[in-house]
């Protein structure tokens, strides 16, 4: 008798999405698909943490939501034993830059509409 070959299963590499607008939620869950990445997309920062971090490459957070904006995802992220990776996305105007949101340990920093070859070579680079 001969032995049957199993194909490894390839891991996926999963991203959580958090943005209160389905309409980006959407559009990034097409993108990394695009790139070979599964989500797991929210509507609410309390969503993803009643989830929690298991198994994801990386966080995608708007910073305009309510109760729990970006920042305090970001926030807690950093901060957390999961050491998972957060990249910070906005469509309104700010007063603060890109370093502004580096220095407080975000990846990666992207006005809407995202740029989604810089996104996907951004997580590349980590996954």
């Amino acid at each position: 008798m001969t032995g049957i070959k199993k194909i490894p299963t390839p891991l996926v590499r999963t991203v959580a999405v958090i943005d209160d607008d389905r309409r980006v939620l959407t559009s990034l869950e097409n993108l990394l698909a695009s790139g070979g990445y599964g989500t797991r997309v929210y509507e609410s920062a309390l969503d993803f943490f009643s989830d929690g971090y298991a198994d994801l490459v990386c966080v995608i957070t708007d910073l305009g939501m309510r109760p729990v904006d970006g920042m305090q995802v970001l926030d807690r992220t950093v901060h957390s034993n999961a050491a998972t990776p957060v990249i910070v996305i906005t469509g309104k105007p700010s007063g603060h830059t890109e370093d502004y949101y580096l220095q407080r340990g975000a990846l990666g920093f992207f006005r809407k509409p995202v740029d989604g070859e810089a996104l996907l070579d951004l997580l590349d680079g980590i996954a």
